[in-house]
């Protein structure tokens, strides 16, 4: 009884917030490569099947559903990518522009989600808080009042580690 109850509300979740979950699914399948397998509709419909998959998982409010889909959001584009890799043997870089429109991040810095998946990874090891600001701007679309809220953490906090994490992964990336 009690799963059923949660599988509606997150039936709700979604239904309230599609059009927005929508709306960041297209940003990321601009970034991808054009003949991309994925459409928005079916990116939002296999976040929101990993997210049902999960038992008991609870939504505080809607910007943790929306960081949680942004989530599963960076799990099916990466997992995707491996796969298509995986089948053309060093082929199928997917080359995705980090963070278009935001901020004083480079627009031109282009990398593959592949690529931007191992650095995060590595991040974590450094800084967690940074991937999390990462993740939540990047793939939920989040602002830094909107993530301060979710992470619970200052704004000035949010605002220094978006700087870090950027100025992490620029270096990076041109290594």
């Amino acid at each position: 009884m009690e799963l059923l109850a949660q599988s509606e509300h997150h039936s709700k979740l979604l239904e309230t917030l599609y059009p927005e979950i929508k709306r960041l699914a297209a940003i990321q399948m601009s970034r991808e490569r054009s003949n991309h397998t994925l459409c928005p509709t079916a990116l939002v419909n296999e976040a929101y099947l990993k997210m049902s998959a999960e038992e008991g998982m609870v939504f505080n409010d809607k910007q943790h559903f929306l960081a949680v889909c942004g989530n599963c959001v960076r799990q099916i584009l990466v997992s995707h990518a491996r796969t298509k890799n995986a089948a053309k043997r060093g082929g199928g870089q997917v080359p995705v522009t980090l963070i278009e429109g935001v901020d004083d991040f480079q627009a031109d810095t282009d990398m593959d989600l592949l690529q931007l998946d191992e650095l995060l990874t590595q991040l974590e090891t450094l800084d967690a808080l940074q991937v999390k600001v990462v993740e939540l701007r990047f793939f939920s679309g989040m602002s830094n009042e909107e993530i301060s809220d979710v992470l619970e953490v200052s704004l000035s906090t949010v605002k220094r580690k978006w700087t870090m994490a950027k100025a992490w992964l620029y270096k990076e990336m041109n290594r």
